[in-house]
C-alpha cells in the first residue's frame, strides 16, 4: 500500500534490501538521500537492523486515526473532486511519462549496490509486454512472495496485479514452504513467481495438493537445473519454466510461455534450458565481448538489449551508466546465443569467466561438472578466478564437503571431461562452512571472490574448514 500511495501521490519509492550488510545499506541511503523511511517496529525487531534516518512506524500510523476521522476520510473520498483531494494529502504535479517512479538497488552480487533508475514509462513498458506475453485472467491469482526491493516482484507481482485487476495473496517470508503452501491451497492462486532457490524449498516442504490450483510457474534470478523442473512437475503436476530479467530493464526481458495452437498452427512457448523469446518489443542483439561485432545464430557472446523497458540510468552514477548504455543498447553483462528457434540461452555471466593462459574458461560450466562428479543437486561448489603471475588467472573452488568427499572428488577430477585449462588443481579447493548468498538464492559473487582471494594466499587453508567472511 505505501509504494502504491507514493506511486499515485507523485513520489520516488524506493524499496531497501534489508538483507544487505550495514554498510551497504547506508550506502544505498545516502545514494538517494532518503530522509524518512517507513517501515514496522516488529519488522525492526526481527531483522535486527537500525537505521540512519527517521523512520515512520506503520503501527504507530495505524493507532493514530479516530472513528470521526475514518468517517470524514470516507465521505471526503466519495464527494471531494479529485484535485481537492491531491492537495490535501500534498501530491506531487502530476509525473510525465520519463518522470523517476522508482530507483531499485542491484544486488550487489558483483560489486557495490547500484541505483536503477526506472521511468513511469519504463515500468508501464514492461507491465504491458507481460500482459501481451501471458493470457492473464481476471480469475488469475499471483503469489506474491518476492520482495519488492527485487524489481521482478516490484513490477510482476504488485503493479501488474494492479493494473490487469488481478487478485495477488502476499507472503512477506518466501522461505516459509508451509504458509505458502497454504495461501495458495486457500486462495486457489493460479500464478507463482519464484526463484530455483525458493523452488527446490516448496519441493521438499510443500504437498503435491498445495500448488494444485496454479496454471503457471516462472523461475528467474538463476538458471532453472533440469532436475529440479522435472523433480517439481512428477511432485505438483506442473513444469516451472525459466524467464530471464535484469534490474536495468525494469525487469524482464525474455520468458517462456505456454505453446500456442490453432487449427494447423503450433507455436513452440519454450525449451528446456533456455531463457524464453524477447517480449513484445524488446530487441536482443549477440556481440563479440571484444569487438562488438554481432555473432550469428548459435554462437556464444555479450547480450545486448533495447526496448522502451531499458532504465535511465544509475542513480549519480554517470560513468557506470555510460559503460553499460551504447548507442540504445543495454550491455547486459551476460554471455548468451540465439538457437534456431529464437529461443535465448544464458551461458554465463561475463564476469564469470575466467582467462586462462589466453583462452576464457566459463566458471559455470566448471561448478556443473563438478556437482555432476558426485550426484548432488544442491550448490556445494563455486568457482572463482583469481590472479596469477604466470597464466593471467587460476581457478580456485570453494566447497562444502567433508575431506573424506573432497578426496573422492579429486582422486576423480580427471573423469570431469573438460579441457586441462578448465580443470582446477587439488591444491585449489578450500572448504567453508557454508558459500555465501543474496536474498534471491543466487551465489553472492563478489563475497566469492573475496573469500577466495583471501584463501588462495593461505595454502595451509587448503581442504581444511574455515568460516566464511
Amino acid at each position: 500500500m505505501t509504494n502504491l500511495a507514493a506511486l499515485l501521490a507523485g513520489k520516488v519509492p524506493v524499496n531497501l534490501n534489508y538483507t544487505l550488510s550495514p554498510q551497504a545499506l547506508g550506502s544505498c541511503i545516502h545514494q538517494c538521500d532518503l530522509q524518512t523511511i517507513v517501515t514496522s517496529r516488529l519488522f525492526l525487531q526481527r531483522v535486527k537492523t537500525t537505521l540512519p534516518c527517521r523512520t515512520l512506524l506503520l503501527e504507530e500510523v495505524a493507532a493514530k486515526p479516530g472513528l470521526e476521522e475514518k468517517f470524514v476520510a470516507l465521505v471526503l473520498t466519495w464527494l471531494a473532486p479529485i484535485r481537492w483531494l491531491e492537495a490535501a494529502i500534498g501530491c506531487e504535479p502530476k509525473p510525465e511519462l520519463d518522470s523517476l517512479a522508482t530507483v531499485v538497488f542491484s544486488s550487489g552480487s558483483t560489486g557495490d549496490p547500484k541505483g536503477v533508475m526506472l521511468s513511469h514509462y519504463n515500468l508501464a513498458s514492461n507491465i504491458e509486454q507481460l500482459g501481451q506475453t501471458f493470457d492473464f485472467s481476471p480469475k488469475d491469482r499471483f503469489l506474491g512472495i518476492l520482495p519488492f526491493f527485487h524489481s521482478f516482484g516490484f513490477t510482476a507481482t504488485l503493479l501488474a496485479p494492479a493494473v490487469y485487476g488481478i487478485g495477488v495473496v502476499f507472503h512477506p517470508n518466501p522461505l516459509e514452504a508451509k504458509p505458502v503452501g497454504e495461501l495458495t491451497r486457500r486462495h486457489a492462486a493460479t500464478y507463482l513467481m519464484a526463484t530455483p532457490a525458493f523452488l527446490q524449498i516448496y519441493l521438499r516442504a510443500c504437498q503435491p495438493e498445495d500448488f494444485g490450483s496454479l496454471r503457471f510457474v516462472m523461475a528467474g534470478a538463476e538458471k532453472l537445473p533440469a532436475w529440479l523442473a522435472s523433480a517439481f512437475e512428477e511432485k505438483f503436476g506442473i513444469r516451472p519454466v525459466e524467464g530471464y530479467g535484469c534490474t536495468e530493464c525494469s525487469p524482464v526481458v525474455a520468458a517462456n510461455t505456454h505453446d500456442f495452437r490453432a487449427a494447423g498452427f503450433r507455436q513452440l512457448g519454450s525449451r528446456p534450458g533456455r531463457i524464453g523469446h524477447p517480449l513484445p518489443g524488446i530487441s536482443v542483439q549477440i556481440v563479440d565481448p571484444g569487438t562488438r561485432t554481432p555473432l550469428k545464430p548459435g554462437e556464444a557472446g555479450l547480450l545486448l538489449v533495447r526496448g522502451p523497458n531499458v532504465m535511465q540510468g544509475y542513480l549519480n552514477r554517470p560513468d557506470k551508466t555510460a559503460e553499460v548504455l551504447r548507442g540504445g543498447w543495454y550491455e547486459t553483462g551476460d554471455i548468451a546465443s540465439l538457437d534456431e528457434y529464437g529461443f535465448l540461452q544464458i551461458t554465463d555471466r561475463l564476469s564469470r569467466f575466467s582467462k586462462i593462459g589466453g583462452e576464457m574458461v566459463p566458471h559455470v560450466r566448471v561448478e556443473e561438472r563438478l556437482h555432476e562428479l558426485i550426484g548432488v543437486h544442491e550448490q556445494t561448489f563455486a568457482v572463482a578466478g583469481v590472479p596469477d603471475e604466470k597464466k593471467g588467472e587460476r581457478l580456485v573452488v570453494l566447497h562444502t564437503l567433508s575431506a573424506a568427499a573432497l578426496a573422492e572428488v579429486l582422486k576423480r577430477l580427471p573423469q570431469l571431461d573438460l579441457p586441462n585449462l578448465w580443470v582446477p588443481k587439488a591444491n585449489q579447493f578450500f572448504a567453508v562452512r557454508e558459500l555465501p548468498h543474496l536474498a534471491s538464492g543466487k551465489l553472492d559473487l563478489q563475497k566469492i571472490r573475496e573469500e577466495a582471494n583471501r584463501l588462495s594466499r593461505q595454502p595451509e587453508a587448503a581442504q581444511s574448514e574455515v568460516s566464511r567472511a
